[in-house]
């Protein structure tokens, strides 16, 4: 999945590049089997750019409008290669506005020959734009269903307390509920997170559950973690415990 992800966003990053080569020389013809509009299309929007603006690091351009929301964020990533860069160096791409000022294309509904610039507001106002989406397939919501659903499938998104039966706890819950209620109980449990997976195996019990949750589902629950507790010496506490208790 993540191969093919990467694929994809090469693939999106070298179109994008070439674009950009033929814009910066001024190359007016379109790439095989692709329109000039396309060309000098919003990747957000996918519509004619409209004030273009360009990440300076990464030099994909899109509508000033469309770009905006990105620029609120801390840390802004690039919406189409997701490439970190800096909010202050996004520049108003004046070479593209200048091409779309000069090159023409057909209207997709009545095929006249429309400047770039002018290509948003034609489409708004063409009669055959406008028939076009009219006879454009309706969403329509899905229908409920009046089948009863199973009650016996298992919930992936909550989980029960090994230790005391509590229910209904995500991920996170139930390691705060586990810290908070079960920190010295030395019982050998299963971990209802793995045991839900398809490869879980539901009769393993963990030696100590508590540590169990820390190495192995830690990415999830950092907020609930006391990191000023030393891990290992708290294992040690709870593996003495146990034998004490044997």
């Amino acid at each position: 999945m993540m191969a093919m992800f990467r694929s994809f966003v090469s693939a999106a990053q070298l179109r994008q590049h070439h674009h950009q080569h033929q814009q910066q020389n001024g190359a007016a013809a379109a790439a095989p089997g692709e329109s000039l509009e396309s060309q000098f299309s919003c990747p957000i929007c996918l519509e004619v750019y409209h004030k273009p603006v360009s990440i300076a690091s990464c030099a994909h351009t899109f509508c000033g409008e469309c770009l905006q929301p990105c620029l609120q964020v801390t840390s802004p990533l690039c919406p189409l290669c997701r490439m970190p860069f800096d909010p202050k160096k996004v520049d108003k791409s004046s070479s593209i506005e200048k091409q779309l000022s000069s090159y023409k294309a057909p209207c997709r509904g009545c095929s006249k020959k429309v400047t770039l610039m002018k290509m948003r507001t034609h489409i708004s106002s063409c009669p055959k734009v406008q028939e076009q989406m009219a006879n454009c397939p309706k969403f329509v919501p899905v229908v409920p269903t009046a089948q009863p659903i199973p009650s016996n499938l298992p919930n992936r998104s909550t989980f029960a307390c090994p230790f005391c039966g509590a229910r209904n706890l995500d991920q996170q819950e139930l390691v705060k509920h586990c810290m908070e209620n079960h920190r010295n109980d030395p019982n050998k449990v299963v971990c209802p997170v793995c045991s839900s997976m398809p490869w879980g195996d539901p009769s393993y019990k963990s030696s100590n559950f508590l540590q169990h949750l820390l190495h192995r589902h830690k990415f999830s629950y950092d907020t609930f973690v006391d990191y000023s507790i030393d891990e290992e010496a708290a294992l040690q506490a709870a593996l003495a415990l146990s034998l004490a208790e044997n």
